[in-house]
């Protein structure tokens, strides 16, 4: 048997979800920890890169209408409340953190029957579904932001809540404080563009139909590279390649620190882990937030918009007309931009996943 703790960390299989708890996990394993995953199907994809743990998929569904949808939503978080009480009898963790999602649930769930010690992370600024289903037996509330609603007006939440920021990879935080090397008057003009997880198809059809907007100058001047559905690059990439754009469209980029590092504007969805990882990397960002029934996306871009370090253009006005008019006057404007990337960069928090580490070991004595 061995001496080491252990730590449970569970996650829902998007970015948003996986990338904090893959944070925590590479500053828990350098402590010492062993570490294991349980997330769905979609998370088991991610690479693990050099980190050492195991990765367990766990059985779990969003609620779904009419009776058979909920009588499948029930067998699913059934069974994967039965696999994660054999996890807690095999695995034996000292610990459990979950990151949202819905696969976080069983984990948990059966973890607070058991009274272990659970920690649950919210990065966004609100409290979401399966978090809000734990916060009553968790034993620690950990937020991004101190005003995460939900929790911070709720009187049993306050008291065993605290502000850790929103844990970001090790690779990101490599690139914290890289200069940002405003554009010149006729210089190239870098934009990167993420869509999230899966790649956004209103960014592969507004984009290239906002730059085509754009003057013949501003047009030779851009080099884009965005994440792009698979089924979106054909039109994509026929349009810049029309405009004489250089371009490079992916459907995952896995290097996505190193291409924030060498953007001069970032454009994308305003997931916790995006505003996190641009403001780390320090760079001015447009955000068009996908539309939540809680505002979700839109609380977490006005968050660094209100801080100078970014814009936003919310669902039902990010047109082609709309954003050629903020690339028009940014690409005009390079101190503007530079001093967008400096508040972007005092607004960052790249100690998040130590601090959450802290958290985690002072749960497990």
């Amino acid at each position: 048997m061995t001496d080491k703790k252990r730590a449970l960390l569970a996650a829902g299989g998007t970015g948003g979800h996986l990338f904090p708890a893959l944070a925590l996990a590479e500053e828990l394993i350098k402590q010492g920890w062993e570490v294991m995953i349980a997330t769905d199907e979609r998370g088991a994809r991610y690479d693990k890169s050099e980190l050492d743990y195991e990765t367990v998929v766990i059985s779990s569904a969003t609620t779904k209408p009419g009776l058979w949808g909920k009588f499948q939503t029930a067998a699913a978080l059934g069974k994967g409340i039965t696999q994660s009480f054999k996890i807690m009898r095999n695995y034996k963790p000292d610990v459990i953190v979950g990151f949202g999602g819905y696969p976080c649930f069983p984990p948990l769930f059966a973890a607070q029957l058991l009274k272990k010690p659970t920690i649950i992370h919210e990065a966004n600024a609100v409290l979401g579904k399966a978090n809000k289903m734990l916060a009553a037996r968790a034993s620690h509330i950990a937020m991004s932001t101190p005003a995460t609603k939900g929790v911070s007006e709720h009187k049993t939440f306050a008291p065993k809540s605290v502000v850790t920021g929103n844990p970001v990879r090790a690779k990101v935080v490599a690139k914290q404080s890289a200069p940002y090397m405003a554009p010149t008057a006729n210089g190239p003009f870098n934009i990167f563009v993420m869509g999230g997880s899966q790649g956004a198809h209103v960014f592969s059809k507004v984009i290239p139909e906002a730059i085509k907007h754009l003057s013949d100058a501003d047009q030779k001047r851009i080099r884009i590279v965005q994440q792009c559905r698979e089924e979106d690059m054909p039109a994509a990439r026929k349009a810049f390649e029309e405009m004489g754009v250089d371009y490079e469209l992916k459907a995952f980029f896995d290097n996505a620190p190193e291409e924030l590092e060498k953007c001069h504007l970032f454009i994308g969805r305003s997931g916790a882990s995006t505003v996190s990882d641009v403001a780390v990397v320090g760079r001015p960002a447009i955000f068009a937030p996908l539309k939540h029934a809680d505002n979700q996306q839109l609380l977490n871009a006005k968050a660094l918009a209100d801080a100078g370090g970014a814009w936003v253009i919310p669902s039902d006005q990010f047109d082609a007309k709309t954003l050629a008019k903020s690339l028009a006057t940014l690409m005009a404007d390079p101190n503007t931009l530079k001093a967008a990337a400096d508040k972007s960069a005092q607004a960052g928090e790249p100690f998040a996943a130590s601090k959450l580490k802290d958290l985690v070991i002072k749960a497990a004595r």
